[in-house]
């Protein structure tokens, strides 16, 4: 099963920015959709974005279309989420997912599951 080690989540003020980064532990993860999940305090985890493995494929949970970009680097095995015009209500725990179904899938067809990084956005 591949691994998922997320990294640079952080504070930071309303209408900021924030990276976050996934790594795999396995190459063959490259050839999986992955993505972004988060779970606020008190909600369920939803979805947020996610990346076909050629990158030729994204989504995005409406609220953050326009302001998020998953991009990824095969030959680092790693999937960023460059988050901007952060809002209060992004704060969340922020966890990385890999699947190898296809973007339209991917949802719904979770392998693995990171441990999660904190963003939080204060007011």
């Amino acid at each position: 099963q591949v691994q998922l080690v997320e990294s640079g989540g952080g504070l930071v003020q309303a209408g900021g920015s924030l990276n976050v980064s996934c790594a795999a532990s396995e190459q063959t993860a490259i050839y999986y959709s992955t993505g972004w999940f988060r779970q606020a305090p008190g909600k369920e985890r939803e979805f947020v974005a996610a990346i076909s493995w050629t990158g030729g494929t994204t989504d995005y949970v409406d609220s953050v279309k326009g302001r998020f970009t998953i991009s990824r680097d095969n030959a680092k095995n790693t999937v960023y989420l460059q988050m901007s015009s952060l809002k209060p209500e992004d704060t969340a725990i922020y966890y990385c997912a890999a699947s190898p179904f296809d973007v339209a899938r991917f949802k719904t067809r979770i392998l693995s599951w990171g441990q999660g990084t904190q963003v939080t956005v204060s007011s």
